[in-house]
């Protein structure tokens, strides 16, 4: 522990794990305590095995620890398999299987404890689900919601749900989602919806099953259920173009309803890409179009880009309405977005029409599923990271911890701005100066940090203050006397320093002052 305390605040790796050590520590695991424990196991997961057979066999010694109690020492142990999975290579293939199976218990385990504990360990287990979705993907049930779960846990467990959903569950998980949509709580009830959505996005064979669903939500006409279904069907067209187009009758039964950007943008952009299908598109256009200046930039830009396409599609019905769009955009506007892109399709329809229409009406790409988006470079690092605040996070340590010197006299590179921006007044336990190093030779005499130890009240009017410093490899007690309440000058002048936690003592028992103390 004392090691890792040291490696982390002076940026060296000062704990070289050798083989004889590595057999120390793991025979240690077993008499260790939780806290101990935690410690090995971290820096077990920054060693390098030579091989695939030393990791086996380290795996094999740190395996226990997945029954542990303490859901630490669990998270702990998880980390160092992992690590060691990816050495094992694909030859052992059978062996990662094994332990494929004995990671899924311990981290089902961890769900059965407190709330803030399940978070932990969802935020973890969301990170090993992208990294080895085998693991758990027959235990999608246990992520389901109970009905006194926190938000934040329901969040987390709908994140896992839609990273494990697969065409083997979906029916089960499409019918636990269409449950939460009926909920009271409308934060969940809006993420379950997206989530049929994303699992239409990611299976396509289960797409109609999940298009059913959505549309079964959006007839029980509860507002904010209609419009974040109209969003996710945005996406699944978007991802399948040209084959669920059957339900934009439904969607335009239900305009009334749409009162928020995001679902009238959505909206929006369905009518103007599939105008040609729809008999009224210019009606409805026309009908977001009367309070054109008072929406959101968002919705301005689709009703647009959508009235283009309409324009193009139909340019008999609805000249006068283009006109009346870009008029609005370019001249009434204060957006600069919203007007240059209106000045672009104005040039483009008065110059080259077929040009336009390449552009405006042009093949979109597919959109992707993003369920597994974190990048594998900082998916690595954040697996190296579990049961640390990264995996909590998903940031690497860099992007929220900011470290700086404590007094460190020689030895150690401090960057002189990261120092002259750091204004306090010493370490936390005013032993200023006492820094890991070499030998303490460094140019900089760090001062000490002063403090009032004793009071004139306790002292007959004498003020002390006194604080530690290093020099030359020794540690120094300097002290400063002042008289402050009493009468006469002080001749004579007795000290006694307590016991200390560091079981510092003077190197003579007798303290030579310079009296008088005026």
């Amino acid at each position: 522990a004392a090691l890792s305390e040291i490696a982390e605040a002076s940026g060296k790796d000062v704990m070289k794990i050798s083989a004889a050590v590595l057999q120390k520590l793991l025979a240690a695991l077993n008499e260790c305590t939780e806290w101990g424990q935690v410690f090995i196991l971290d820096s077990l997961a920054k060693y390098t095995p030579a091989d695939g057979r030393e990791a086996e066999g380290i795996i094999e010694r740190v395996t226990p620890r997945l029954q542990h109690a303490n859901s630490a020492v669990v998270m702990s142990a998880v980390k160092v398999i992992l690590s060691y999975m990816e050495l094992m290579g694909s030859s052992n293939s059978d062996a990662i299987r094994a332990l494929t199976r004995k990671l899924a218990p311990p981290l089902v385990t961890l769900l059965n404890s407190e709330p803030e504990i399940q978070y932990v360990a969802l935020r973890n287990i969301n990170l090993i689900v992208q990294k080895r979705p085998h693991i758990l993907e027959n235990e999608i049930k246990v992520f389901f919601c109970k009905y006194n779960d926190p938000i934040y846990v329901k969040m987390e467990k709908l994140e896992i749900i839609i990273k494990l959903v697969s065409e083997k569950n979906i029916d089960q998980v499409l019918l636990e989602l269409k449950e939460y949509a009926t909920e009271v709580d409308v934060d969940f009830v809006r993420k379950s919806v997206s989530a049929i959505g994303r699992c239409a996005v990611k299976l396509e064979r289960a797409a109609e099953r999940c298009i059913g669903v959505l549309l079964e939500l959006i007839q029980t006409k509860v507002n904010y259920v209609v419009q974040e279904s109209v969003i996710v069907i945005k996406d699944i067209f978007r991802r399948y173009p040209n084959r669920y187009e059957s339900i934009i009758a439904t969607l335009c039964d239900n305009l009334d309803t749409l009162d928020e950007p995001l679902a009238k943008a959505s909206m929006i952009w369905i009518i103007g890409e599939y105008a040609e299908r729809i008999d009224n598109a210019d009606e409805l256009l026309d009908t977001f179009l009367e309070t054109f200046e008072e929406e959101d930039p968002a919705v301005q830009l689709q009703l647009l880009t959508a009235t283009v396409k309409c324009f193009l599609k139909n340019p008999e019905d609805t000249q006068d309405m283009v006109q009346r769009v870009l008029d609005l955009a370019t001249e009434e506007s204060d957006n600069p977005d919203l007007r240059d892109r209106g000045f672009i399709y104005w040039r483009l329809l008065s110059t080259d029409p077929e040009a336009a229409k390449m552009v405006v009406l042009g093949d979109k790409p597919v959109i992707e599923d993003d369920t597994f988006r974190l990048d594998p470079t900082l998916l690595n690092i954040l697996i190296g990271q579990i049961a640390t605040l990264s995996s909590v996070y998903h940031k690497p340590p860099e992007a929220f911890v900011v470290r700086r010197g404590a007094g460190i006299s020689g030895g150690l590179d401090d960057d002189d701005d990261d120092e002259e921006d750091y204004e306090g007044d010493g370490d936390l336990l005013d032993i200023g100066g006492m820094g890991i190093s070499d030998g303490g030779n460094g140019s900089h005499e760090p001062q000490a940090p002063m403090n009032r130890v004793v009071g004139p009240e306790k002292s007959n009017g004498i003020e002390v203050f006194a604080g530690f410093r290093q020099l030359n490899g020794t540690i120094r007690l300097e002290m400063e006397l002042n008289n402050v309440a009493s009468p006469a000058d002080i001749q004579a002048l007795a000290i006694q320093l307590n016991k200390n936690a560091f079981g510092l003592s003077p190197a003579s028992q007798q303290i030579v002052c310079n009296p008088p103390i005026p």
